[in-house]
């Protein structure tokens, strides 16, 4: 970060915090499960932050793992790798992408683009896949698909592979063991897009079948200040025909959808998603829950339920009215962006439940975030409160964070990946 830009950040900072106290009050764990505690909103003219350094992993270091776990880096020196999917011959595919440009039209925009410069979020991603391939415990690192627009998601169907892009759901001819694919791939449908693009990861998952892809799309604002214009076919889960291409909204009234999963014993779909910000460091809680079809979740005009963000304009008690409750709080500002349901047996302990990656906070004091924890499931519901699995991507002062934790996939040996958007890793979880 330049030395004027780290100015106007400490200006703005200070600014900030002596207007003010934004500290959270409330204990992150009574803001997790079904009925997390939500105090009343606030207003501010700058969100409150709390910005840690981007610093690289030294030499060694790790993140940190619960008791009767070990991890490994298996590939670093990517460019922002942001999701990870295993092949059916334990190949991996890594989307390294962080974004497009977006145009600064308010000051709290230029500010939040120097708060991710500062804290390892910002610099150009490779647009590209990487393939990764284990050959007698070396890892081989293979560019598998170049030129690409900011990809996330990626799903294979048959001989198919499926990228999202930012603006675009495209399709691939795909033959087992390649290493590269030089075609230039299709265009299935154009997907919402545009020179904002507030939230521009699209989340992919394909039905059991392959017969439809569901994509998730998040939201053009914070809040709807850009005009509901901006919102078309966003805040979303789309789905789609794998063999028209044609699309519809399945549900609606989502933020941010940044992770789409099959819960293995309902056979429901779920959904991880971001809630909105400005409204104070104890709102809103981040959450994951089932996805109903034609369902309504509450973006812009209410959060969880019918609690009424009087900020969205103009008012629409109709729609708030029929606002679903999500189903589980993981508390506010932890940024969920990957989430997986464990079916493996080499950390038996873990089975059944869901693994979420939580890219943590920066307006909110003290952090929040920056780990992958566990969440069990029961009877296809989520209970209990969360368990911490992967830490240490933040240290302990808050001052410095390593790594953040974006995707996850399991592997062919019931390993858990991870992909490490700030520290450009690849690491590996596993039984010790």
């Amino acid at each position: 970060m330049k030395n004027y830009q780290r100015a106007l950040l400490a200006v703005s900072l200070a600014a900030l915090l002596s207007s003010c106290d934004n500290g959270a009050t409330l204990d992150p764990q009574k803001q997790m499960g079904p009925n997390p505690e939500l105090p009343d909103s606030q207003n501010f003219l700058l969100p409150p932050m709390q910005v840690p350094e981007g610093v690289a992993w030294k030499a060694g270091e790790m993140p940190t793992v619960a008791e009767g776990l070990k991890i490994e880096k298996i590939a670093d020196g990517l460019m922002h790798p942001r999701q990870v999917y295993v092949l059916p011959n334990n190949d991996v595919l890594v989307a390294e992408s962080n974004g497009g440009p977006k145009p600064i039209t308010r000051p709290k925009q230029l500010i939040m683009g120097l708060v991710q410069q500062a804290s390892g979020k910002g610099g150009p991603g490779g647009n590209r896949i990487t393939l990764l391939r284990n050959v007698n415990g070396t890892w081989e690192k293979h560019v598998f698909i170049e030129n690409l627009n900011a990809p996330f998601g990626i799903q294979l169907t048959g001989n198919t592979l499926w990228v999202a892009n930012a603006d675009s759901l495209m399709k691939f001819p795909y033959e087992e063991g390649q290493t590269r694919i030089s075609e230039p791939g299709e265009v299935v449908t154009e997907l919402p897009g545009g020179p904002i693009n507030h939230h521009w990861t699209k989340a992919l998952l394909a039905s059991p079948d392959g017969s439809k892809l569901y994509v998730g799309v998040g939201s053009n604002s914070n809040v709807g200040e850009n005009g509901i214009g901006a919102e078309y076919r966003r805040a979303a889960v789309l789905e789609v025909d794998a063999t028209s291409g044609a699309s519809r909204i399945f549900a609606s009234g989502l933020r941010n959808p940044t992770g789409l999963q099959w819960e293995p014993e309902s056979g429901k779909l779920w959904a991880i998603v971001n809630e909105r910000d400005e409204i104070g460091s104890d709102l809103v809680p981040d959450y994951m829950t089932s996805v109903q079809e034609n369902g309504f979740y509450g973006w812009p005009y209410s959060y969880f339920g019918q609690h009424v963000d009087e900020r969205a304009k103009p008012p629409r008690p109709d729609l708030v009215e029929k606002a679903i409750k999500p189903d589980y709080a993981i508390s506010s500002h932890v940024a969920p962006l990957g989430l997986l349901f464990y079916t493996a047996d080499n950390m038996p302990q873990y089975k059944g439940g869901a693994f979420v990656s939580e890219h943590g906070s920066w307006n909110r004091s003290p952090l929040n975030g920056y780990q992958v924890m566990w969440v069990k499931f029961e009877n296809g519901q989520p209970v209990g409160l969360p368990q911490p699995v992967v830490t240490g991507f933040l240290t302990e002062d808050q001052k410095q964070v390593r790594g953040l934790p974006v995707g996850l996939a399991m592997d062919r040996d019931g390993g858990v990946l991870i992909a490490d958007d700030a520290g450009n890793t690849i690491w590996r979880v596993s039984a010790r």
